[in-house]
């Protein structure tokens, strides 16, 4: 079989954890190994990257590293210029801010270039905190959805809250989404209010930490809970059932 990819260089996925723990307790010992070997990365912000990269492999050298920042602030013209050293044999590492990269991570692009210029992508294992509330929600695995941040508006929000609930019903489909975490105690407040009081609502939050918080509650059984959520990274997943 021919070589389907068109350089020797590799893109690799380097999944980094959810929150200020130890990397060892929640990452394989193969990103270690990678990160140790790697000298290219492509990150959100260099100062949380190096520490990162410092927290997973203490006595890597740092000042030769070189590193492409992907954020907001990036001219998607430049983006494909960042996977030059792929073309030239040489592999390069892709880290998220947290958890695993190109899921619900700016790096998406990234990956869709590499797929274009037939650089090979090779995703490393790690936790990814869509993944584990689904997984200990009780909700259906077979079938969900992620949504991403839901709107600000306060209309626009009701409506999109009462539409995923109506989504879940229809296509038996489980639906997570996200809020910036200063506004979670809000967000689980009009869960509540706007959803059928039988709609199951999973909030799992501060996944892998010490403080990790996972449960599954009909939005009348949250009613009566006190939680709060204020800054803790959340996900949020709803369900109603037939």
């Amino acid at each position: 079989m021919n070589n389907p990819f068109a350089y020797s260089g590799k893109l690799y996925l380097l999944p980094t954890t959810l929150g200020d723990n130890d990397p060892m307790e929640v990452l394989p010992a193969s990103v270690q190994q990678k990160v140790q070997r790697l000298e290219i990365f492509i990150a959100e912000n260099e100062k949380t990257a190096r520490r990162a990269i410092k927290k997973l492999v203490p006595e890597k050298s740092q000042p030769s590293l070189k590193f492409f920042l992907l954020n907001k602030h990036t001219d998607p013209a430049e983006i494909p210029s960042f996977l030059n050293a792929c073309k030239e044999g040489e592999d390069i590492g892709l880290l998220s801010e947290a958890g695993c990269p190109g899921v619900a991570d700016p790096g998406a692009e990234v990956v869709k270039i590499a797929h274009r210029e037939r650089i090979q992508v090779v995703p490393m294992v790690g936790p990814s905190s869509i993944l584990l509330a689904m997984m200990a929600s009780g909700m259906n695995g077979q079938n969900f959805a992620f949504n991403g941040y839901l709107p600000i508006d306060k209309a626009a929000r009701k409506s999109e809250i009462r539409n995923l609930e109506k989504l879940s019903v229809e296509k038996n489909q489980a639906q997570s989404f996200i809020e910036t975490p200063y506004r979670n105690n809000k967000m689980l407040e009009d869960l509540i209010q706007i959803l059928n009081p039988s709609t199951r609502i999973c909030v799992a939050c501060d996944l892998t930490l010490g403080t990790e918080f996972i449960s599954t509650r009909t939005a009348s059984e949250w009613a009566k809970t006190k939680m709060d959520l204020h800054k803790r990274p959340t996900i949020f997943i709803i369900q109603k059932d037939y």
